[in-house]
């Protein structure tokens, strides 16, 4: 399964204009985006074969400084669909022009894109949804867009913990799937949802 890294579009008028279906991956600045993402396409089974300078270390790039990404970023994955990496929302540490640039960006991607079959919606186990989290799914319920919800690092919670966070989340949010870059968790899940999506 090639993977392709097309391009960084920093405007609307850069977003790919092919047509293939898109996957949109959202979340905090601090969740573990790039991570899940590196996961999802390194630990998936499906034989990568990566293209266009995609190095097999970072597929997206990931850093111990939140707010990183400040384009969308599209990989094209076996010339069928793209994911897009969106940037991160609350980076406190940015200035108000910068976060008002990125949230322009990512509206008018989310908006505009027929082409957006699924948004993955990720949030962090340990704390569950943050207001923003709560914000961006009423946005995507409001607009009928099909999401679902990965609960990121959840290595990081002991079972008896695991299991009260998954609940907590499960009743306050919505029902999420426990993902870990580290162990492998929910990618074949996460997988099967996107294969849904594609086909709805």
């Amino acid at each position: 399964m090639p993977v392709e890294f097309v391009l960084s579009a920093h405007d609307a008028g850069q977003f790919p204009r092919d047509r293939l279906p898109e996957v949109a991956f959202v979340g905090r600045s601090n969740v573990g985006k790039s991570s899940l993402l590196n996961a999802l396409l390194l630990r998936s089974g499906k034989h990568l074969r990566l293209e266009g300078g995609v190095s097999r270390k970072a597929l997206a790039k990931t850093s111990q400084t939140p707010g990183r990404t400040r384009a969308v970023n599209f990989f094209r994955i076996a010339r069928r669909m793209y994911f897009a990496d969106l940037p991160g929302y609350g980076f406190a540490k940015a200035s108000h022009d910068e976060q008002n640039r990125w949230k322009r960006l990512a509206e008018s991607y989310l908006v505009e894109r027929d082409a957006l079959k699924l948004v993955v919606l990720i949030v962090d186990i340990r704390h569950g949804p943050t207001p923003l989290d709560r914000q961006m799914k009423d946005w995507l319920d409001a607009s009928g867009q099909a999401f679902c919800v990965a609960a990121a690092k959840s290595d990081k919670l002991k079972r008896a913990a695991r299991s009260r966070a998954i609940r907590s989340i499960e009743e306050s949010f919505a029902d999420p799937i426990p993902f870990s870059a580290v162990t492998g968790e929910g990618v074949q899940q996460l997988w099967r949802a996107i294969e849904l999506a594609l086909a709805a």
